[in-house]
């Protein structure tokens, strides 16, 4: 099976989890309303039927009270003690106000039918009636036979208009309260009945009922007493194809909601018995009603659902090429090309997997090769340091490089030691065998000498030159340490090759960048062995009174004080301090070729400072030689000094106090511009005096003594004096004036202003403005 490139798999994967939540969520929302839905749709069903209860019983109630007042009335009562014949006329006439006060009620009567069975009479709206005559005695007679007292009974509408030619109420069946009389026998011989036509309140009910909804009341026996098909009134539940009747009647619950089936169609049903008269509210809703909401919400969440699919397929797409775009530019710079990937049915990340893995071998490999040579660059790399030929930081760095760094961090104490072999005529080795005799002296020093107290011993000439290093900072207890450690190296080496060799030891060294002066130390302490013979150790600082290889220590300190003696023109002390720099230059133990580093120093910068103060070489010198050429002809202290005297620094003397009293004028004139040109800068008097080629105590002095005023009190006035001037000729803000000033804030020059002038900035603008203006002679 061809595999699938990462570009592949890694869209797919970011199909899955961009479509998956999405149609989790798409179908959570759309069973979640339906539910919802489902559940509002059934508490309002429950609502409307408690409604439709609620406003039936109470017309119910109302019918029975009415009816109850004429049972109870005394025209009833002495009414079934009467036969009521023709000449009962007032009687009959009282029964029928109170039939028509009881029908005067909002109350969807039709009729109201009073009979007696034991006077053989009955009255209704047509009239009084012989009972036995009437065509409908049988039935109107069995009612007689309910078992309440009271009673809500459907029956037929043709028992009560037998004698009509038509059905007045249109309606075939009424609803009709039964009440057995006299109410206060026990024995009973005759009914009052108030009819109510079954139609009167299905219409009353339908003007509560929405569209799509259908009510249906039941009796306690199962006929339908109300129904939207009035055909189907007095038939048995069963005949509008509802079958639940059962399981409502074996419900413990007074109202409950149910799932049926009616004529092969799914309903929901929600149902109420009453507690008036055991009746049964039913709400019939079609399934397919109640889903079609629903219908339009999943429309509606398919559409939203496609849109986000569409958009997260995109998203996911795009997204995809660009979490890959860091693969394929990897694969280009491999020279791969994806339709290469396909033809071979290769994964990127095992193509990337084998190129690494390539990488590593050649990286093993190089390393390898590396390490074959290491030591080889680290020899030369040591003989590059001996000699000199490393910056400071180039050596430190370096040794780090190649695996240095504890040496660097701990020695605080090194030397350098350098090993020749000494040839003898009882040796049974020839010179030829040198290189081979050093090998084997280096390998016997990297065996006895840890590699923490030194570095890699290396091949110098002839010699063999290595650093031994301590953390210990003693310098003396570091010297014991490195002789008994060379006088092993010499002993081993003679009982293991039987040779002599010589051993040249520096002066101990803090710094590594001090190694090629310490290599050089050593080389001059092996030079020695002309006199001092062969199979020695000698150290240099037997031969060189224990001092470094030209070590100069400048009398800095004087020098400068000679060259401040200079400016003032003190002859006096410019002659005792060199003849003090002198003494402790020659104080220093030097060679002849030495001492003309010192003195060339001094005269070098004798003519710098001459060059500063603006003073020529030609006005001190008129010769066509060169000074420093003279220099080098003198080799007596007491000539140079007086050379130094006579021919350079007393002329820059003589100089230097010919135009001392104009130079005192020259400087406060120069400072004094400086101050009025730059006074809105950060001036500071030892930025001037550097500018000036003065000692910054030297102008002050001079300034003061020429103006009787501090630097800074003198530029602070001048500040003054132009704020000012500011003040009164220009609307500059004080903020802005401070800020020109060179204020850190304007709050600390309006104090400085108070203080100097008794008043704000703006007191002092106020005052200047209320003045009246000069006018002028000419005006």
């Amino acid at each position: 099976m061809k595999s699938l490139s990462f570009l592949s798999k890694l869209t797919m994967f970011a199909f899955a989890i961009s479509i998956l939540p999405v149609l989790f969520i798409g179908s959570f929302s759309y069973f979640t309303s339906s539910k919802e839905i489902q559940k509002n749709v059934n508490e309002s069903k429950m609502e409307l039927i408690l409604q439709i209860t609620s406003n039936v019983e109470h017309k119910l109630t109302t019918v029975n009270q009415t009816l109850n007042q004429v049972v109870n009335s005394s025209v009833l009562k002495k009414a079934l003690n009467n036969p009521l014949n023709v000449t009962d006329f007032i009687l009959y006439n009282d029964i029928r106000n109170e039939i028509r006060n009881m029908q005067s009620f909002d109350t969807k009567l039709e009729d109201v039918i009073l009979l007696n069975q034991r006077q053989n009479w009955m009255i209704k709206n047509s009239g009084l009636y012989r009972l036995n005559e009437y065509q409908n005695y049988e039935q109107l007679t069995n009612l007689m036979n309910i078992p309440d007292k009271t009673s809500w009974v459907l029956n037929p509408s043709s028992l009560f208009y037998s004698e009509e030619s038509i059905n007045v109420t249109g309606c075939n069946y009424s609803i009709s309260l039964i009440k057995k009389l006299p109410t206060t026998k026990l024995q009973k011989y005759g009914l009052a009945m108030a009819n109510i036509p079954a139609c009167s309140l299905q219409d009353f009910i339908n003007s509560d009922v929405q569209p799509l909804d259908s009510i249906i009341v039941l009796d306690e026996n199962g006929r339908i007493l109300l129904h939207p098909d009035r055909s189907l009134i007095g038939q048995p539940a069963e005949a509008g194809g509802f079958t639940g009747f059962q399981r409502i009647a074996a419900a413990a619950e007074p109202s409950g909601q149910f799932k049926t089936e009616i004529d092969k169609e799914d309903y929901s049903i929600t149902y109420m018995r009453s507690q008036l008269n055991g009746w049964i509210y039913l709400s019939v809703t079609s399934i397919e009603s109640l889903t079609r909401e629903s219908g339009k919400i999943g429309t509606y969440t398919v559409f939203v659902c496609t849109f986000m699919l569409l958009l997260s397929v995109l998203l996911a797409w795009l997204g995809s090429r660009r979490m890959y775009t860091p693969i394929e530019r990897l694969l280009n710079q491999m020279g791969q090309r994806r339709p290469g990937l396909r033809a071979r049915h290769t994964d990127e990340f095992q193509l990337i997997g084998e190129q690494v893995h390539s990488l590593f071998q050649s990286k093993s490999q190089l390393e390898k090769e590396v390490s074959q040579h290491i030591g080889q660059v680290r020899t030369f790399f040591l003989i590059q340091a001996f000699q000199g030929n490393l910056r400071k930081r180039e050596l430190l760095e370096e040794l780090e490089q190649y695996g240095y760094r504890k040496q660097v961090e701990e020695w605080k104490t090194m030397a350098v030691i350098t090993l020749s072999i000494d040839f003898s005529e009882e040796s049974s080795y020839e010179k030829k065998d040198l290189n081979l005799l050093l090998f084997a002296a280096h390998n016997m020093i990297e065996e006895l000498v840890s590699a923490d107290n030194r570095l890699t011993p290396v091949m110098m000439g002839h010699a063999l030159a290595t650093v031994i290093g301590s953390s210990d900072g003693n310098t003396e207890s570091f010297h014991r340490t490195l002789y008994a450690l060379t006088e092993k190296l010499q002993q081993e080496i003679n009982n293991y090759l039987k040779l002599q060799v010589s051993i040249g030891l520096s002066l101990p060294f803090h710094s590594f960048d001090k190694m090629s002066i310490a290599y050089r130390e050593s080389l001059e302490a092996l030079k020695h062995r002309i006199t001092l013979g062969k199979g020695i150790i000698i150290q240099y600082e037997n031969i060189n009174s224990g001092k470094h290889y030209l070590n100069l220590n400048y009398p800095t300190h004087t020098e400068n004080d000679l060259m401040d003696a200079i400016k003032l023109a003190d002859s006096d002390k410019a002659k005792e301090l060199l003849h003090k720099l002198f003494k402790c230059i020659f104080a220093l133990g030097l060679s002849p070729q030495e001492y003309q580093i010192p003195l060339t120093r001094l005269l070098n910068n004798t003519l710098i400072m001459m060059q500063e103060s603006g003073i020529t070489l030609n006005q001190i010198y008129h010769a066509n030689g060169s000074l420093f050429e003279e220099l080098t002809d003198l080799h007596i202290v007491a000539e140079i000094e007086d050379w130094f005297w006579t021919i350079v620094i007393q002329p820059v003397i003589v100089i230097f106090h010919s135009r001392q009293n104009a130079q005192y004028h020259n400087i406060s004139e120069k400072l004094i511009d400086i101050v009025q040109h730059e006074y809105d800068q950060d001036l500071t008097l030892e930025e001037c005096a550097s500018r000036l080629h003065y000692n910054a105590n030297y102008i002050s002095s001079v300034f003061r003594k020429e103006t009787q005023y501090y630097f800074s009190d003198y530029l602070t006035m001048y500040r003054f004096k132009m704020a000012k001037k500011w003040l009164e000729e220009t609307d500059m803000p004080v903020k802005d004036i401070a800020s020109r000033l060179r204020y850190n804030n304007s709050q600390n020059f309006i104090r400085s202003f108070r203080k100097q002038e008794g008043m704000t900035p703006g007191q002092y603008r106020d005052n200047f403005s209320s003045k009246p203006k000069a006018v002028p002679d000419d005006y």
